[in-house]
């Protein structure tokens, strides 16, 4: 089974640029506090580390 990792919005996207914005909603999150599992690999891990101001990323 692949590796998952818990990624919850917990800083809003308001004052972001438009690109980390766009980062955020690819990964499928709308709402402050609002988490998604997504698989842990490379791309995902890029994508967060674009914005890892506004994330919290926990390993499942």
């Amino acid at each position: 089974m692949a590796k998952m990792v818990k990624v919850t919005l917990v800083k809003s996207t308001i004052g972001s640029t438009p690109y980390q914005k766009k980062v955020v909603e690819a990964m499928g999150l709308r709402k402050i506090r609002q988490s998604v599992e997504l698989v842990d690999s490379p791309a995902v891990r890029g994508s967060v580390a674009k914005v890892p101001h506004l994330l919290k990323v926990e390993e499942l």
